[in-house]
This record gives C-alpha cells, sequence and structure tokens, in this order.
C-alpha cells in the first residue's frame, strides 16, 4: 500500500471522541485520518440546545457544536473521509489495515470511536412505521408534527431533552417512562414539569403502535390496564446498541458488544484504543467522549514511541 494511505493514526467514527483525538494528533503533527459513515459530528448533530457542554454559557445547537469540532481538528491538518462505512480491522506484522467502502488505510495506530445506534423497542408496529411516524431523532423529524400530538419513549437526559425540544413544534407531547422517578437531570425534570405542552405518563409500559399507513395512536399499558393515546408521531430513545458488530471476533467485547478496555483506553489489541460511546463503561456525556479521546490519544503517542516512532510531545 503506498505511504499516501498509511497514517500514524486511524480515527474510526467522527463523533466528539473521534474528532478531539485527531485534534490533539493533528496539532503534534501526526498524519491522522478520520474515518465516518456519514458526515463527522456524532450524536451531538442529532441534538438540539445543548447546555451542559462547557464554553458555552448560553447553550449552543447541537449541529453547530459539531461543526466547530470538525472545523478544529481540521485546522491543524487532520484529514477526513466521510460517508465510508469500515468494514473490517486486519492486523500485519507492523501495523493495521482498516477496510471500507471506498478502499483501505493502514494505520500504526488505531482508535475505534464509532459510537452507537439508537435502539429498538421491538413492539408491534415499531418496525413496520418507521418512516412514517416512528423516529429515533426528534431533530431530524420532529418539525414535521407541528401543531400535531406525539409521543416520546424514554426516561433518560436524551428523552428529557427531545420531549422539550418537541414541544417547541407539537401541540402535545406524551413523555411516556416505565417508572415513577426519571434517570435524567433534575433541571430537565423540573422544565418537563412545568412546560404545559407536556404530559408526563409514568409507571406505563409501550405496548404496541396504530396505524396503517401512519401512526396513529401509541398502546401503553399503565395500571394494569392498556390506554391508546392518540398521537401523530412516537419517538424512542430507550438506548443505545453500540456499532461494534465489525469487530466481533477481533477485540474483546462486553455482553452489551461495548469494547473492553483499561483505564488508558487500551483495547484487547496493542495499538488498538477505543473512546466515546462504543467503549464498556462509558457514561454517554459530550465531556466524557472528548475526554476519552483526548487519553486514547496520549496512550497512542506514548504506543507509537515505544514502537519507535516518536512524533514528539502533545502539550
Amino acid at each position: 500500500m503506498s505511504s499516501e494511505n498509511t497514517y500514524d493514526l486511524v480515527v474510526v467514527g467522527g463523533g466528539p471522541a473521534g474528532l478531539t483525538a485527531a485534534l490533539y494528533a493533528a496539532r503534534e503533527r501526526m498524519k491522522v485520518v478520520v474515518v465516518e459513515k456519514l458526515a463527522c459530528g456524532g450524536e451531538p448533530v442529532k441534538a438540539g440546545l445543548i447546555e451542559n457542554y462547557p464554553g458555552f454559557p448560553e447553550g449552543i445547537e447541537g449541529g453547530d457544536l459539531a461543526v466547530l469540532f470538525r472545523e478544529q481538528a481540521s485546522r491543524f491538518g487532520a484529514e477526513f473521509a466521510e460517508f465510508q462505512e469500515v468494514t473490517g480491522l486486519i492486523r500485519s506484522e507492523d501495523d493495521y489495515e482498516v477496510t471500507h467502502t471506498g478502499g483501505s488505510f493502514r494505520g500504526k495506530a488505531i482508535l475505534v470511536s464509532t459510537g452507537g445506534e439508537p435502539r429498538a423497542l421491538g413492539i408491534p408496529g415499531e418496525k413496520e412505521l418507521t418512516g412514517k411516524g416512528v423516529s429515533y431523532c426528534a431533530t431530524c423529524d420532529g418539525p414535521l408534527y407541528r401543531e400535531r400530538p406525539v409521543a416520546v419513549i424514554g426516561g433518560g437526559n436524551s428523552a428529557m431533552e427531545e420531549a422539550l425540544f418537541l414541544a417547541r413544534f407539537a401541540s402535545r407531547v406524551f413523555l411516556v417512562h416505565r417508572r415513577e422517578e426519571f434517570r435524567g437531570a433534575k433541571i430537565l425534570e423540573e422544565r418537563l414539569r412545568a412546560n404545559e405542552r407536556v404530559e408526563l405518563v409514568l409507571s406505563a409500559r409501550p405496548v404496541g403502535i396504530e396505524g396503517k399507513e401512519a401512526v396513529e395512536a401509541l398502546v401503553v399499558r399503565q395500571g394494569g390496564r392498556e390506554r391508546s393515546i392518540p398521537v401523530s408521531a412516537v419517538f424512542f430513545f430507550v438506548g443505545v446498541k453500540p456499532n461494534s458488530g465489525w469487530l466481533q471476533g477481533v477485540l474483546e467485547l462486553d455482553e452489551a458488544g461495548r469494547i473492553i478496555t483499561d483505564e488508558g483506553m487500551r483495547t484487547s489489541l496493542p495499538g488498538v484504543f477505543a473512546a466515546g460511546d462504543v467503549r464498556s463503561g462509558n457514561l454517554r456525556q459530550i465531556s466524557i467522549a472528548c475526554g476519552e479521546g483526548t487519553v486514547a490519544c496520549l496512550a497512542a503517542r506514548e504506543y507509537l514511541q515505544e514502537t519507535a516512532n516518536k512524533p514528539g510531545q502533545i502539550s
């Protein structure tokens, strides 16, 4: 393979963890490429207003933050291969080959930061009506349901944030959670309870979605009885499935399919690191993903130095 396709660090996944690692590596004049199956940005692209990322007292739209991440890494020379899905990781004597839909890159060190995909609940009607009112991205599809009732499924920060976002457009937002207490931030709960467009449906379990050509109602079981809630859309935020299927049998994964690492983000293969939502133990926060990306890059630098590749010192 030509030297043009050989890098000090190949970053697989262009979310906050991967872009932070790319920034650190590029500042040190390491040759680094970020391979991303969509456009770079990761989960923040799908988010609305982000208020808990330091440096933005008034908050910042997720898409805007993602653009800034990419621009900063690009400024220092990071390269990007977007809309290229990675298909495999092959170990050779001295380095690794990362295969993707557009070809391959060879890397002396690899960082996997592929994040995850929204998890489906698997209730009747969910699969059949996906794209017809069933959605996993309120930022993407919320404006389509202006002045119409919608439902949100989940009880964590993502569900709570997206319910508040949807309340900007929808006539009514039914937030359905299987417990009586939320798992997300108290400030979000306070805002939900104060928002007259939001109705909390607690201790309730979704059991089906009704509709032929489009979503017409969400059926929940609450207090031993089933209840049909007329809505035009149902948004699911019930967890994330890690994007690690291409690493089955290659890296050590936990029961959920997340990559197991040590404190230095080192995986079961030397020179391969993992950070962000795909890593076992990650708490799914942007600031944490950025921190893990930093740690992974520092560990990759140390690994390269140990193998006689000495790009210098990161400050």
